[in-house]
């Protein structure tokens, strides 16, 4: 019979704070962390502002020699692992370290680090370009490294399906338990792609917004006015775990992992489906997997981006799925106060929606002021909500036409 799945922690750096109780209070209090960008020279670029993590000193967190061997993204999944562990009052040991799996999502992985060895290759020389570019690089190697680091050997991989990556790796992990191949999983995602060839790339599909006079209203989904998204950085890691297993040892439980549904647009490489027919897929497969009536979710963090067409799809999705109860389900994106984190949104966005359950409070959709007659849901216009939430979803899209859908209910 198919294992229970709980969550017993939750980690997460992100550009609003560097743990999961700062997060929140941003998230719920409306207060962006989206600025100008201040890591690079972004004067000739049109975007010029996104969400970074601030603060974060990786020399003084890990000593000299290993930041230098640990790419932004890997050290942003070690932070938030060791807080997602500790929050689940985990210890690990001999006994139990074959039976804890790390999966953790990228979308570009290391691409700071190859971007820069590019450089030393062309500036100095094939022999001068660093032994750890490779390792550094993956995008499985933050898994890889969380996994030294804790000693853990269960199974141990990266999902890659751009900006559901994370959202997709929470999913499999509460599969992998379900199976009975391990007792717990340490997974989410992690990002680190603010660099000026990511945001020029962006820049010339008309992805991002160029708002820059403004940074923190930059970003505003499902407004009529919205005008792309804006970046962000970070990593969210959740710990999951079997109910037996996580009850047996006296865990606190913040939540069971009751559906997750995953799905393929198949319409356009970037573009996502205009009637929203995937991401309604992942939805119904996610509350049918859960054997859960749409009547029964209390609130929806979208996946939201700020960008014309994903607004209006997810929204169209949303229709699609819960019919007239669309109207009744409060639905917001919390991307406009962290930045889009790519292949780490889906999890924190995952902690956020496990939050809003724990604390019983919805956090607004900051930013909307105008309405839009293809985005004509409940959104929680800039002022959080006080409600008592039994059941939550969190979708998570990414290009490529890859959805992913996560149900939590509460314990």
């Amino acid at each position: 019979m198919p294992k229970r799945v709980v969550v017993t922690g939750m980690g997460a750096i992100t550009p609003v704070g560097q743990n999961v109780a700062e997060l929140w209070a941003a998230v719920r209090d409306g207060r962006s962390g989206v600025a100008r960008i201040t890591s690079l020279d972004a004067s000739d670029l049109q975007t010029q502002i996104a969400g970074e993590v601030k603060g974060f000193d990786p020399i003084a967190r890990f000593g000299a020699r290993n930041a230098r061997r640990l790419d932004r993204f890997m050290q942003f999944a070690i932070v938030a692992a060791e807080e997602a562990v500790a929050d689940a009052g985990l210890a690990i040991t001999a006994e139990n370290r074959d039976r804890v799996a790390v999966i953790i999502g990228s979308g570009i992985g290391g691409m700071g680090t190859l971007l820069e060895q590019v450089d030393v290759l062309r500036e100095k020389g094939p022999r001068r370009v660093s032994p750890f570019l490779i390792p550094m690089m993956l995008a499985d190697s933050a898994a890889g490294q969380v996994a030294i680091n804790l000693g853990v050997r269960g199974p141990n991989m990266a999902i890659l399906s751009a900006c559901a990556s994370s959202a997709n790796a929470i999913g499999e992990a509460g599969e992998i338990i379900r199976r009975g191949d391990a007792d717990v999983a340490i997974c989410g995602g992690t990002e680190a792609g603010i660099l000026r060839l990511a945001i020029a790339a962006f820049n010339v599909m008309g992805a991002l917004s160029t708002e820059n006079g403004d940074p923190p209203r930059a970003c505003r989904p499902f407004d009529a006015t919205r005008s792309g998204f804006v970046m962000g950085e970070g990593a969210g890691i959740i710990v999951l775990e079997s109910e037996e297993h996580a009850r047996a040892r006296g865990a606190r439980l913040r939540g069971e992992l009751v559906g997750y549904g995953a799905s393929a647009d198949a319409y356009h490489i970037v573009a996502p489906d205009e009637n929203g027919s995937g991401a309604a897929l992942a939805m119904r497969r996610a509350l049918e997997n859960g054997s859960i009536s749409p009547r029964e979710v209390d609130y929806i963090n979208a996946h939201g981006t700020g960008t014309s067409l994903n607004d209006a799809a997810e929204t169209l999705a949303i229709k699609t799925v819960f019919g007239a109860d669309a109207y009744r389900v409060p639905v917001t994106s919390t991307k406009p106060v962290t930045g889009h984190l790519l292949g780490g949104a889906g999890a924190v966005e995952a902690i956020i929606s496990l939050k809003a359950m724990e604390e019983g409070c919805i956090p607004p959709t900051i930013n909307y002021a105008t309405p839009d007659p293809a985005c004509d849901l409940d959104y929680v216009p800039n002022v959080a909500r006080a409600a008592t939430l039994h059941m939550v979803m969190s979708n998570s899209f990414g290009f490529g036409g890859h959805n992913a859908t996560l149900i939590f209910r509460a314990i």
